[in-house]
């Protein structure tokens, strides 16, 4: 599966990219997305460099997720965007109160995970989900 990182070169972007490669996230593809001030740059992922791409720029429908770890600025804008062309699942609190953005806690909610094929946007409580069934803890 392909994926994209929005805010790759922040510090949630990076904790992000190191935890995917220590528990082996299933992925084809990474797309590492940041400002234009951080295009070019390079960061190593599964012992390959990945080169940072312009968030302006980004076509979304190369990926399946796309993970916003870029704060409410940038989901605010970007989110939605995105969410036209793949699914997204926002770490920022700007869609918390969005009853149209399902908030999914899949311990108390998990019916509601099939309202995510309206928006395309899940909070993250869902982010969080997917790192348990890979076994992925943050701390």
């Amino acid at each position: 599966m392909n994926i994209a990182i929005v805010g790759a070169t922040g510090n949630v972007g990076r904790r992000l990219i190191e935890v995917l490669e220590k528990k082996k996230f299933p992925i084809d593809e990474l797309f590492l997305i940041a400002s234009s001030k951080s295009v070019g740059k390079k960061i190593n992922f599964k012992g390959k460099e990945h080169s940072i791409h312009g968030l302006e720029n980004f076509d979304f429908s190369s990926v399946k997720i796309a993970f916003f770890s870029a704060g409410s600025s940038i989901a605010e804008k970007w989110a939605p965007i995105a969410a036209k062309k793949t699914i997204v699942i926002d770490n920022s609190k700007f869609f918390r109160m969005d009853p149209e953005v399902p908030l999914i806690v899949p311990e108390v909610n998990p019916q509601d995970l099939k309202n995510y094929k309206k928006k395309k946007q899940i909070k993250d409580s869902l982010f969080n989900s997917l790192f348990k069934k890979y076994c992925i803890n943050f701390r």
